[in-house]
């Protein structure tokens, strides 16, 4: 065999051994965020359960109250109607737009909620109002770990995925556009765990 042959022959099979390497860390790249968002997905759904609990334990001091106990209701289920649709597909950037609108109003209901609560001071004193307000606040704290471990695994992937030579076989692999940051419409609100007070 001729020397040139052989140091072709090398030089091509490094270069694919380098694609399937590539290839290979793009999947797991992927991988690691949907696997991210899986754990935001547990949270969001804990405190998803969370919620019908305060609701049921406020109804009774809250008979006059009920147009907002209605509101935390419906942004409970359209919030947990766009986790659902993002859980199918971490990287659709509109699943997860859709998610965070959602969140934004569940936030806002939750608002609300608490406001007219300060005019309860019974029912801020219920040994099951603290308890599920405690058990909130911790899930909360929980959403934005899970929030922040989801995003430093998108921005991996998405720094992999648009670097050199990687940019040129991501299409090619079917990673096509980056995955989508979960943040939120106020940044402020979200960095630190809402507080509710009962």
């Amino acid at each position: 065999m001729d020397i040139s042959f052989i140091i072709f022959l090398a030089i091509v099979v490094a270069l694919v051994v380098y694609v399937v390497a590539i290839y290979n860390q793009l999947v797991a790249l992927k991988n690691r965020y949907k696997n991210a968002f899986s754990q935001i997905e547990v949270q969001l759904k804990r405190r998803y359960d969370l919620i019908p609990n305060l609701v049921e334990t406020a109804k009774g001091y809250l008979k006059h109250e009920r147009e907002t106990l209605e509101a935390v209701t419906a942004a409970r289920n359209s919030a947990a109607q766009g986790l659902a649709a993002a859980a199918a597909d971490p990287g659709n950037a509109d699943a997860l737009k859709s998610l965070m609108g959602a969140e934004g109003a569940l936030a806002g209901a939750m608002s609300k909620f608490n406001m007219v609560m300060e005019a309860y001071p019974d029912l801020k004193a219920s040994q099951n109002m603290m308890q599920l307000n405690e058990e909130l606040i911790s899930t909360e704290n929980k959403v934005g770990f899970a929030r922040q471990g989801f995003n430093d695994q998108v921005m991996a992937y998405n720094t992999y995925k648009q670097s050199f030579p990687q940019v040129l076989f991501a299409g090619t692999f079917g990673h096509g556009p980056d995955a989508t940051l979960l943040e939120f419409e106020d940044s402020e609100e979200i960095q630190a765990a809402p507080k509710v007070s009962f």
